[in-house]
């Protein structure tokens, strides 16, 4: 699957994007439950990885535990 492709199926497009990127010390809680129900939350957590995306919540996981993924992926 292309990669515009699973973009146009993610739960994400019909919310507000600023849920993506809360505020230093906000919750990440409701974008988090959003992602649980994403048919392409694998997908974009693979792009968020792949692109050293370092802001926002990309395929349920903020940007410190997709940094945590990488550190474990590199051990």
């Amino acid at each position: 699957m292309s990669t515009e492709a699973w973009m146009a199926e993610g739960i994400c497009r019909q919310v507000d994007g600023d849920l993506w990127f809360p505020e230093k010390g906000g919750s990440p809680r409701a974008a988090k439950a959003i992602c649980s129900r994403c048919p392409v939350q694998e997908p974009c957590l693979r792009y968020a990885l792949d692109h050293d995306d370092r802001f926002g919540i990309y395929g349920g996981k903020t940007s410190e535990e997709r940094r945590e993924l990488k550190r474990k992926a590199a051990a």
